[in-house]
């Protein structure tokens, strides 16, 4: 089974790139588009100067248990950027979605509660609502993250999507908001 086959059987249609968008980012994109993979493992990631976003990372089942996910963010997290990642919020009759959050609060992930993202899915014309995860070295804000997410939105999730799939995903402010009285809760530090 192939990388993309690995991911397209483990994670909901609704979040996943078609082959050729990941193709093209892995292509085009090769500056900041990384794909790290393993036997029993794809990790596909954005890097930047400023942060790292994890879109895909898939752990195959033979696998679980092992270290082998914490070893993958770790490498990650010795980057010493922000790490942001997209989750399905916790599904109490899936335990796949409630394991994948305790894994992530376990590797020091907060859940981004300032940030909202909604997306339409091309693939089945659903919304979506996805949790923010992000792990910050430096203590950085959830108002610096919701602008690494509004980025990798514009400049990833987006991008030739017109060429692809034959249509636009929605604009970024109808994806992803920023409500600042939650951020203040969150981050006493921020000015209200």
């Amino acid at each position: 089974m192939d990388w993309y086959e690995k991911l397209n059987q483990y994670f909901p249609i609704e979040e996943m790139k078609s082959k050729q968008h990941l193709d093209i980012l892995l292509k085009e994109k090769s500056e900041i588009y990384h794909k790290d993979e393993g036997p029993h493992h794809v990790l596909m990631y954005v890097e930047t100067n400023d942060f790292v976003f994890v879109d895909y990372l898939f752990v195959s089942k033979e696998a679980r248990g092992q270290g082998l996910g914490k070893k993958l963010l770790n490498k990650l997290k010795d980057k010493d950027k922000p790490i942001i990642l997209e989750v399905e919020p916790v599904d109490y009759e899936d335990t796949d979605t409630q394991k994948r959050q305790k894994f992530y609060n376990r590797e020091g992930f907060q859940h981004a509660k300032s940030i909202g993202y909604k997306r339409r899915s091309l693939a089945t014309n659903e919304i979506n609502e996805l949790e923010i995860l992000y792990w910050a070295p430096n203590d950085e804000t959830e108002e610096t993250i919701f602008e690494q997410m509004k980025h990798t939105y514009e400049h990833v999730h987006t991008y030739k999507d017109v060429e692809i799939y034959g249509t636009a995903y929605q604009p970024t402010d109808e994806v992803l908001s920023y409500n600042e009285e939650e951020a203040a809760k969150s981050d006493p530090l921020q000015p209200s």
